[in-house]
């Protein structure tokens, strides 16, 4: 599939193709596992504080808010930093702007935080990725909010 952007009145016409489903649910498995283990390296200290056992801040853990953080850090930095997270590097994805122009933190705020934080909290949240195998652009609702994209990556 093709599209036109135009940059200072001149026409450049991007051959893009839209990730699917598997190959972006393939990569966010991955990305999970790589969390999971940044978080068991990260927070093992907080099996030594007080016999193991949980520090609660009212209905959260202090460990449950640290490996939040971590989650939406990891995904909010990588796609920043390389426009895809590790998941995305090894199947070959990554994440552009609907108008090809550079990634803005505000883009990236609404894709990794707001949007995941959708899927994660609400229980209806976590079906509501299977919006990307039926979408013309293969977007997410995160990928809608913040109007971008998974694309392979040349």
């Amino acid at each position: 599939m093709s599209e036109e952007y135009v940059e200072n009145e001149v026409t450049q016409t991007i051959d893009i193709r839209y990730a699917g489903f598997w190959m972006r649910f393939w990569a966010y498995l991955l990305d999970l596992i790589i969390v999971i283990s940044l978080n068991g390296i990260l927070l093992i200290p907080f099996k030594f504080f007080d016999n193991g056992m949980s520090i609660d801040i009212g209905y959260w853990t202090v460990t449950g808010v640290l490996s939040s953080i971590v989650f939406y850090l990891y995904f909010l930095l990588m796609t920043k930093s390389f426009n895809q997270t590790l998941g995305k590097m090894v199947f070959g994805l990554k994440v552009i702007r609907e108008d090809a122009q550079p990634l803005q933190w505000s883009d990236l705020l609404f894709r990794e935080v707001v949007g995941r934080f959708i899927h994660r909290v609400f229980f209806i949240g976590v079906f509501l990725y299977i919006v990307v195998a039926f979408a013309a652009k293969k977007q997410g609702i995160h990928d809608m909010l913040s109007d971008t994209r998974v694309v392979l990556d040349k």
